[in-house]
This record gives C-alpha cells, structure tokens and sequence, in this order.
C-alpha cells in the first residue's frame, strides 16, 4: 500500500494522477475479486450435506467461509494423516483441490455425482498403499539416530544415519518400492567410507526384500548403528569447525576433513566460502583446490558434492 501511495504522490499532474490511480484500483480489485464472489446456496447445502454423511468425527478443520475443509484419518498402523480440500465455488461439479503430505503425487479420480466420501475413501486406499514406505522409515527413526531431516514429514524419502564419529550414510528411499534397496552416499572421510562402499557393493546380492529395510543395511554394510538407547545425538551431532554451529540454513555439515587425526567436520557452504579466501586455494570450474582450515591437508571441494 505504501509503494501505491507514493506513485501517486509522485504524478507530476492531474491527468497522470488519474491513470496512475486506474491502475492501482485495477490491480486491487484483481487481487480481491474472489473474496467478493459470492456462492450460490446450492454450495453450502451441498457441502454441509457431505460432511454429514461423512461424518463430523472425521473433520479436523473448516474456515469462517467454508472453503477450506480438512479431514483426518488414521492408518492401519494407528498413523494420523490430514487432508486438506480446497473447494472452489463450482463444487460438486468441479473437485477441490486436495493437499496431502505424501511422497508422491495424490490425484483423485472424480465425477460430479462424487462427494466428499469418495475423496475420503481414495485417501484412505492411498494410505494403505505407502504403509510399508513408513513402515520402513518408522523403523530407521525409531532405532537408529537421523541427522537429516531434523524432523522428518511424511513425504520425506530420505534419511541421513548416523554410523559413527562423522561417519554417515544417506537412503533415498523408493515410495512405491521401500523393500528395494534404496540409493545409498556415504558422508565422511574416505578412509572411513570406503570400506563401507566396499561392503555394499560386494553384498548387494545379499539383499533380500523379506526383510526390512533397516536389517538389510546391517547386513549389506555388515555394522550395528548406534543405539538410540546407549548414544546421544550429540555424540554425531559435531558442529561445523568454521562457524562452529551444527545446522546452517538447516543443514547439518557435511564436509569432513579426509586426514584420521583430524576428521574435523564442516558445512559445505562454509568450507567453500572460506578456501574461496585464501590466497593458496585455486579454482578450476565448480572445483576449488585448498587445504583444511586445521590439518592444512590438501583438499577438494566441489561446490555441487556431497564430500571432499
């Protein structure tokens, strides 16, 4: 509002004023035209019909204008789910726009004759169909300690684990095939990775989908992760050896010196603004050549990686 007033504060005349405040009432009313359309009552006997057939035990929520409506269900695991529709001043004959928090796309299939039941129904079938995908991811939050995401949504396929002192592994988890084995990065230095690498490309045959996801990293990588019952986060959680905080921008550092008597972990952006600094470092495309701000052991960074 401010930024319109001083535009026509600004016309140098009558005429230009005119135009000037044309356009400011035309954008305005663009902006606000759909808070002044007014539904037909068709809609509302309509949609209160739907919920109650539905069920009011199953509605979380509805807005003043009864435009946004959320439903809750439970899984078969005893989970809690939201679902939030947006409905537009055409429904039924238009469906509402449905916002899940789900790792792959939610798209309901509808006629005018459907209701809010049959939206319900889909999302409950849509649930039962990623049980084993959170299943799967249940299990890693529950017993083992997950460095990223700090705290995971549903639609979140991925999982950093911890496995030792700035050891990590990352799992990207398939939504529609969470007994695959997922795609695996190890975080770390190479002499504590590589020997994990090796493990997993030599026992990736021993892959069996019968069992879970989480015992079959233990035997493809042939470890225990850490107990969440013996070890603290904060025994992986070591902060960042440049800004010295453990999360930037949300993310936990990823960087970690390669020399085994120094290990010293570091954000990403970090450790590439600082070698961008120094007068010894130089830079070939994406690729910054330098040395570790501790141990000063030469070291590469590419700014897109994941590990030095």
């Amino acid at each position: 509002m401010l930024c319109f007033l001083q535009r026509l504060h600004s016309c140098p005349d009558l005429v230009s004023f005119m135009v000037e405040l044309r356009t400011v009432l035309e954008i305005a009313l663009k902006n606000t035209q759909d808070l002044h359309v007014p539904r037909p009552p068709e809609y509302y006997s309509c949609l209160v019909r739907d919920l109650e057939i539905l069920g009011w035990n199953k509605v979380a929520y509805v807005d003043t204008g009864l435009t946004t409506v959320r439903l809750k269900a439970e899984d078969s695991c005893g989970r809690q789910h939201l679902i939030t529709l947006k409905l537009n001043a055409k429904y039924p004959t238009e469906p509402p726009d449905c916002l899940v928090d789900f790792p792959v796309q939610f798209a309901i299939s509808w006629m005018p004759q459907n209701s809010l039941l049959d939206i319900y129904n889909q999302f409950l079938a849509a649930l039962e169909s990623l049980k084993e995908f959170w299943d799967a991811l249940d299990e890693i939050d529950g017993k083992t300690w997950v460095l990223e995401p700090e705290n995971p949504t549903r639609s979140a396929t991925a999982r950093r684990i911890a496995i030792g002192n700035n050891v990590s592994v990352n799992v990207e988890v398939d939504p529609r095939h969470p007994n695959m084995l997922p795609e695996c990065y190890f975080l770390g230095a190479d002499h504590a990775v590589a020997p994990l690498r090796t493990k997993l490309n030599n026992n990736m045959h021993l892959w069996d989908p019968e069992i879970s996801l989480l015992q079959n990293l233990k035997d493809l990588l042939e470890i225990e992760f850490p107990s969440r019952a013996v070890l603290e986060k904060s025994d992986f959680a070591k902060d960042c050896g440049i800004c010295y905080a453990y999360r930037l921008d949300g993310a936990a550092p990823d960087q970690v010196c390669d020399e085994p008597r120094c290990g010293q972990p570091f954000h990403q952006a970090c450790l590439y603004e600082w070698l961008q600094g120094l007068p010894t470092s130089r830079q070939s495309f994406n690729v910054i050549f330098g040395e570790c701000p501790y141990c000063n052991k030469p070291l590469t960074l590419k700014s897109s990686t994941k590990k030095l």
